[in-house]
Formats: C-alpha cells, sequence, structure tokens
C-alpha cells in the first residue's frame, strides 16, 4: 500500500490545520494507523493513532489540540490540528501498521510561525 499526506503548509500560531492520508489500497487490515512528527535535528516522534477498532491516543505534547480520525471507505486518514504552536513544526508522517511491516507515506512540512 502506499500513503500519501497532503494538507500540510505555513500557518500563524494558533491557527488550524488538517492533514490527510490517503491509502491507495484499504486501510481496514492494519492494526492502526498513526501520525508522526519529525523536527530538524530531533528524533520522530508518535504524536496520535487509531486503532481499527477507533480507539484513539495522543502524546502529552498535543493532547486536546489535535483530533485524529479514519473513514474506511475512503481509505483515508486524518489530523485535525488546532491552536497550533511554533514548536509543532515538523514533517509530518503517516503511518500503517501491520504485524511485521509499517508502511510510511513521504511525509508533509507542516510550519507555524509566530
Amino acid at each position: 500500500v502506499q500513503l500519501v499526506e497532503s494538507g500540510g503548509g505555513l500557518v500563524q500560531a494558533g491557527g488550524s490545520l488538517r492533514l490527510s492520508c490517503a491509502a491507495s489500497g484499504t486501510i481496514f487490515g492494519f492494526n492502526a494507523m498513526g501520525w508522526y512528527r519529525q523536527a530538524p535535528g530531533k528524533q520522530r516522534e508518535r504524536v496520535a493513532r487509531i486503532t481499527s477498532g477507533g480507539s484513539t491516543n495522543y502524546s502529552d505534547s498535543v493532547k486536546g489540540r489535535f483530533t485524529i480520525s479514519r473513514d474506511n471507505a475512503k481509505n483515508t486518514v486524518y489530523l485535525q490540528m488546532n491552536s497550533l504552536k511554533p514548536e509543532d513544526t515538523a514533517v509530518y508522517y503517516c503511518v500503517a501498521e501491520r504485524i511485521g511491516s509499517d508502511y510510511w507515506g513521504q511525509g508533509t512540512q507542516v510550519t507555524v510561525s509566530s
């Protein structure tokens, strides 16, 4: 399966963006879908995850501001990002998790100006 992220861009602090991750095939068979990010000079971190059953979890840094959702009919996962902060600036990656293998997208840049 191929994953293509979109929706990144430049936004002022306090603003919102919605990222999309479109899969070339069904996402129904994956254990979970997630969003990671990597800022310059920092390790990649997971920010949000949604299981096939719809359970979600978030990193403490984005809890209450970001919302992950999935549309199985459209094979798409979303990340709604509100109240953005400059420290949210990073390349955001979508991942599809399956036991024994994960699939990653190419990433989309999110830049939050102060």
